[in-house]
């Protein structure tokens, strides 16, 4: 996962821009969905956040308060940096947060839960608890299009093809998966739980 992050970072922002090898197709309601999602982010109360997997930070640059990125990809925080310059951010794995216990008030991350498999999923809740007593997750919607979890091939602009583990989820699905919550969001294309600490 982490070259194909890699690889991918220069050509990430087209997936939500519909550029690229997104151009063109057809994803009903995904201007509108967008625009629900960045809403969302941009109306949540300022606080410290550590956003994990912020990758180009395309959707960090609407979270307010103090905002600390961290990613495992060096070429996705370099966009992030060039994004948002003066933001604290770090190269770190999701699964060992540099960080001391309750550094932040929130966790917020999107499009890292649903690329978990089985084995990394408790120690990513164990390590986002332990840093901060809210959790914001941020995932791909449950569609007829796909099955709930898959690989799916997938290349890039320079050709590269890679095997990536997906997952795709209902509002309660997710609420429920990482430990109960509030369904903020759940449309066509995306879904956000807000999860405090038990």
């Amino acid at each position: 996962m982490k070259d194909y992050y890699d690889t991918r970072a220069p050509e990430y922002d087209e997936w939500y821009l519909g550029q690229g090898r997104f151009a063109g197709l057809r994803r009903p309601h995904w201007d509108e969905d967008l625009r629900e999602l960045v809403e969302l982010i941009a109306a949540l109360p300022a606080k410290p956040t550590l956003d994990v997997a912020c990758g180009t930070g395309f959707l960090s640059r609407h979270l307010r308060g103090e905002v600390t990125l961290v990613d495992q990809s060096e070429r996705m925080l370099t966009i992030a940096r060039e994004r948002l310059p003066g933001w604290p951010a770090v190269r770190g794995d999701a699964l060992e947060l540099p960080f001391a216990d309750d550094s932040f008030d929130r966790v917020f991350t999107a499009h890292l839960y649903g690329h978990l498999e089985a084995r990394d999923r408790e120690p990513f809740l164990t390590e986002a608890r332990r840093v901060a007593p809210e959790l914001l997750v941020i995932d791909a919607a449950r569609r007829p299009d796909h099955e709930a979890e898959e690989w799916q091939e997938r290349e890039l602009n320079d050709g590269s093809r890679f095997e990536v583990y997906k997952r795709f989820f209902t509002g309660s699905e997710l609420a429920e998966e990482i430990g109960g919550g509030t369904v903020l969001l759940a449309n066509h294309w995306f879904v956000a739980v807000a999860s405090p600490r038990a």
